[in-house]
């Protein structure tokens, strides 16, 4: 639901109706399981196999689980759905002023089950489904992905500086892996901030001469590459229209605020329900989400990936909170955030006529 940063996809082109071929080279599926297996070693190493975890203590958590709080957070959850839905229609504006949000909801719904089951990959399925659904170019909807991105990339920069300023107002003594954390949470943080801006100003002003310089600068293709290059730039360009209206804007910026307004909501219902394991003040929570938003870019396809090891991180060495408790609160986090969306989203991909087959082609970029 933090959602991830960046795709794992390298070139598309063509409008809509026409082959949108996304090439995923074998390197980066290596690069994920080494960083994952790397994950998985050290987590083992640190805590599990220095038999510093007690099973029998994390199998008992269940029984401290408040189940009502449980069920009242999948509320914020699926109003998590429907803003994003309400987000992207502002950026389909410029080339649709009234979309089928009924469209963007379910688009929205099966394109986080795609990204939960497999992974990176997964994050092609929404904006291409949008696409053909509304009858506008992909590349387009590409952009807007962009757009989205960097507006949860700023919002998360604000959870995870407000958590840097309560770390450090409350003098909290950090063990070595936090403090790590801390300092390269810090500088990345600050590079990200600072790119997302550069980058939401360049797409504001600078779209259109960017376009004309591109195509100035391919004037050497021939007749049929260069019109291709075209159609793709200028589709491209049209993607990002929405943030050159003010009014677009402050809509975008408040579904933001919305958005991540609901995913506190939900992580505090969650650590309601774990209240006798782990306790979690308000301005807790929201520490907590600012670092766990970070764990987000690394994401294993069926796992999850950095958010679990992150937040059982924070939740030892920041709230004194017991390994077991905290995995077993890692592990609530995770169910609710990746996996309860599976079933629902499946349901609406069939009764779409999508098959498990067809997500997994949409997610390599093979429909045609």
């Amino acid at each position: 639901m933090i959602g991830s940063i960046f795709p794992a996809c390298q070139s598309f082109s063509g409008i809509s109706g026409k082959e949108f071929a996304i090439q995923r080279k074998s390197w980066k599926w290596i690069a994920g399981t080494c960083v994952g297996a790397t994950i998985g070693w050290c987590t083992y190493s640190l805590w599990f196999a220095a038999g510093a975890f007690d099973w029998r203590l994390f199998l008992a958590s269940a029984g401290e689980l408040r189940w009502a709080w449980l069920l009242v957070s999948l509320a914020p959850v699926a109003g998590t759905y429907y803003g994003r839905a309400l987000r992207w229609a502002v950026f389909l504006k410029p080339l649709k002023p009234h979309p089928s949000f009924r469209n963007l909801l379910s688009a929205t719904v099966v394109g986080f089950t795609a990204t939960s089951l497999f992974g990176r990959a997964g994050e092609f399925v929404r904006p291409y489904l949008i696409a053909i659904k509304e009858g506008v170019p992909v590349p387009s909807q590409m952009a807007a992905w962009v757009l989205e991105r960097l507006f949860d990339m700023l919002m998360a920069l604000l959870f995870f500086a407000y958590a840097l300023t309560r770390v450090a107002g409350r003098g909290v003594h950090t063990g070595p892996g936090l403090t790590w954390v801390l300092a390269v949470g810090g500088r990345v943080s600050g590079i990200f901030a600072v790119a997302a801006l550069v980058l939401l100003v360049s797409m504001r002003h600078l779209a259109e001469p960017v376009r004309r310089k591109l195509l100035k600068s391919l004037g050497f293709l021939s007749e049929k590459p260069y019109a291709r290059a075209e159609r793709l730039i200028t589709t491209f360009v049209q993607g990002v229209e929405s943030t050159r209206s003010d009014g677009a804007l402050v809509q975008l910026l408040f579904y933001s605020i919305l958005e991540w307004t609901l995913i506190a909501a939900c992580y505090w219902c969650l650590a309601q329900s774990c209240s006798g394991l782990i306790r979690l003040s308000l301005p807790d929570v929201l520490v907590f989400v600012g670092f766990v938003s970070f764990g987000s870019i690394v994401q294993i396809p069926g796992v999850g990936g950095g958010v679990q090891v992150v937040a059982v991180l924070v939740l030892t060495e920041l709230f004194g909170a017991r390994l077991e408790a905290a995995t077993f609160f890692a592990l609530v986090i995770w169910f609710i955030t990746y996996i309860v969306i599976v079933p629902v989203g499946l349901a609406v991909a069939l009764k779409e006529g999508l098959s498990w087959r067809g997500l997994r082609q949409i997610s390599r970029g093979e429909q045609k």
